[in-house]
């Protein structure tokens, strides 16, 4: 099998189509989706990212653009525990739009499959004429009672960072949303770019959501993330709502919580880097349901540039979504959390045969399998968290994918 990529003169939705067909990544200016599968890459995990990488750079073939995204791509979402295996999904053809209104597609096959056939293969998954059941019921179940959460999982991992045995964990609340029919992806996922358009939309498998945080991408050498720690929730009343963001912003709790994801985060970065460096303040990241503490980070990669994977498996998991130190804090949080999170506040994201490639954090996410999902939501609980305060920042950070979920 073999990659090969040709510019395209229509201009095809990738939103459109990966809502149909169910891979996709979408964020600012670059989208991709897939359609198809095949090959699936087993990962290793920690330490077998380079054979992957290795792989998919062998499927390389002719590229009219030769662009981060074009030739033979991969989609991943990986388990959220570190030490489990993940897979790459290599689609039988991807389309993508990037920078400067550049239209690609990659087809992956044994060089006998028709562009043209793809084209119209492609305009049938693009239109909106697959209509589905709207349920006519939805229940929504907590797993943990909320005062179970606060006195058995929040409590006593508080009481271990007052005692100072560490200094954060991210601790998770799991709904469990059931529809009378099975639930439409598509529509989820339509739903969540049109509400969340400035986060990254992604899917595989199921797995769904609207990420704000990017945790790496690499462009040639040029590596970024943009970390997101302290969360406040949005008010629809913009008097109440710009106090609620002005106490994020001067916030004690908040700014601690994130300075620790931010030199976290350089430190592990700078061993990979000629530089790298940091806003030196964080900012206001706005969505439709939350304000949280943003900051960008970039720098240049050391010849020859590590691949995303390669960072991403250095960078996974940060304390924005484990805590620090990370082993202890990993430790309390599969003692205590009293749930799986599967692929949730993993990496997910893609990756080309060059190693260029970015991954979210795959937090306002859901998996979703026939008529059930599950949603959790995190929060970074520090020695002076209040176990009630926690409770309702996961209630804030669950609207956005209930909201999808049920349209609401």
């Amino acid at each position: 099998m073999n990659a090969r990529t040709i510019r395209l003169d229509r201009d095809l939705n990738p939103v459109a189509i990966g809502a149909r067909s169910g891979l996709l990544w979408a964020r600012d200016d670059l989208a991709l989706a897939g359609v198809g599968e095949v090959l699936r890459l087993p990962v290793t995990r920690p330490g077998g990212v380079g054979t992957v990488q290795d792989q998919l750079r062998a499927m390389a073939g002719p590229d009219e653009l030769e662009v981060p995204g074009s030739g033979p791509v991969a989609f991943g979402a990986f388990p959220f525990d570190p030490t489990m295996p993940g897979e790459l999904v290599v689609p039988e053809l991807l389309v993508g739009r990037g920078p400067e209104g550049r239209r690609w597609l990659t087809i992956v096959d044994d060089g006998g499959g028709s562009a043209d056939d793809a084209v119209a293969r492609l305009c049938d998954l693009a239109s909106d004429e697959h209509p589905a059941s709207e349920p006519s019921r939805i229940e929504v179940e907590s797993v943990l009672p909320p005062d179970v959460w606060c006195d058995d999982v929040v409590t006593p991992v508080r009481d271990r960072i007052r005692a100072g045995e560490l200094v954060k964990t991210v601790l998770a609340r799991e709904l469990v949303v059931t529809a009378d029919v099975p639930i439409d992806t598509a529509r989820v996922i339509r739903r969540l770019h049109q509400r969340f358009g400035t986060a990254i939309v992604f899917a595989l498998d199921g797995f769904v959501g609207a990420s704000p945080e990017l945790l790496v991408s690499r462009s040639r050498d040029v590596v970024k993330a943009h970390p997101l720690a302290g969360t406040a929730a949005r008010s629809s009343d913009p008097q109440v709502d710009g106090r609620l963001a002005a106490g994020l912003l001067t916030s004690n709790k908040d700014h601690i919580e994130h300075r620790i994801t931010i030199d976290w985060l350089l430190d592990t970065l700078l061993p990979f880097c000629s530089y790298v460096d940091a806003e030196p303040e964080p900012t206001l990241v706005s969505l439709a349901n939350v304000h949280h503490l943003g900051t960008r980070v970039q720098g240049r990669l050391s010849s020859p540039p590590a691949s995303v994977l390669e960072l991403v498996e250095a960078l996974h998991p940060t304390p924005a979504v484990g805590g620090d130190p990370q082993g202890l804090a990993l430790e309390l949080i599969a003692r205590h959390e009293q749930a799986d999170r599967g692929r949730y506040a993993g990496p997910v994201g893609w990756v080309d045969g060059n190693g260029n490639g970015a991954f979210a954090v795959a937090i306002r996410s859901a998996q979703i399998s026939g008529p059930t999902a599950r949603v959790f939501a995190g929060v970074g609980v520090v020695a002076d968290s209040d176990p009630q305060a926690e409770l309702a920042e996961t209630r804030a950070k669950f609207q956005a994918m209930l909201g999808s979920l049920l349209e609401i």
